[in-house]
């Protein structure tokens, strides 16, 4: 019986080193691995932080220049996500009274620039205007007769005009000039019978491509990027205030630094020279 007993001490003593030195071999948390920590190896420094994500609410007929100088902006700031929020500018304006994020304001009525200043909501200090636009009427490009004479405001009124199309003048800027127009040439009311208000001047440029307006009221920056409509006339800018589209940093963001980035690069010859290309010219400064 003394060998077997022998025999079983020195198998209890090899199974005690093996268990002891597979111990050794995993360490907890990867204690004794020799791959460095991913701080050490450069890993963690390979791999984007969050995005700041900012929102610029946006005047519709800022639409296309944006959406270009939004792609040159984050290529150069790839930390940066820039949301556009287009609309009709009144409409916008209400959105940041009412609380709703953004983090710059592009309007296209200097009126409801001045209604958020007013109030608080964007520091007189961080707007500044940024761009001029003109007004046109525009009609459909495909040759219809009924609005080839159409050269003038006083044209809109000939039973050939049957539809007039125009954005809606308490929420939309390119609607209040119009009909700031309209009334100091005396055709404001003649006209009611036939205007098609529209949430925004895009919507007007849609209603005259798709055919359900003879003519409307537009930017001419809007006019120069469709291939449906085209413009019948420019008008005569004694007949309503200059637009001017102001820029400005809204109090509450939550980005102050990446906000007011933004909002200098779109006043470099960089950014302008895109707007200039879409038909908006840079107001002088005073």
């Amino acid at each position: 019986m003394v060998k077997p007993m022998k025999s079983y001490a020195i198998l209890c003593v090899l199974l005690a080193l093996m268990l002891a030195l597979a111990g050794c071999g995993t360490k907890p948390d990867g204690a004794g691995s020799h791959t460095a920590p991913a701080s050490e190896s450069g890993a963690a420094s390979r791999e984007p932080g969050p995005k700041v994500e900012l929102t610029v609410s946006a005047a519709a007929s800022l639409t296309d220049a944006l959406k270009e100088i939004r792609q040159a902006y984050e290529s150069r700031h790839p930390d940066i996500k820039l949301n556009l929020n287009f609309g009709a500018s009144g409409a916008l304006q209400k959105q940041i009274e009412q609380g709703a994020p953004a983090d710059l304001f592009l309007s296209a009525s200097v009126q409801t620039m001045k209604a958020l200043v007013d109030k608080h909501l964007i520091d007189k200090e961080r707007q500044t205007d940024l761009l001029a636009n003109e007004l046109v009427v525009v009609v459909p490009a495909d040759g219809n007769p009924a609005v080839e004479g159409v050269q003038e405001l006083r044209d809109l009124a000939e039973d050939a005009v049957q539809n007039v199309a125009i954005g809606i003048p308490e929420s939309v800027p390119a609607g209040s000039y119009a009909k700031e127009a309209l009334e100091n040439a005396n055709l404001w009311e003649s006209l009611q019978s036939k205007t098609v208000q529209a949430k925004d001047v895009r919507q007007v440029l849609q209603y005259v491509e798709t055919g359900n307006a003879d003519a409307g009221f537009v930017y001419k920056t809007d006019a120069l990027t469709s291939g449906k409509a085209k413009i019948a006339f420019a008008v005569d800018p004694n007949l309503y205030t200059p637009i001017v589209y102001p820029a400005g940093v809204v109090k509450e963001t939550k980005h102050p630094r990446e906000a007011e980035d933004f909002y200098m690069y779109l006043q470099t010859k960089e950014a302008l020279d895109v707007f200039v290309q879409y038909g908006f010219s840079v107001p002088s400064k005073t």
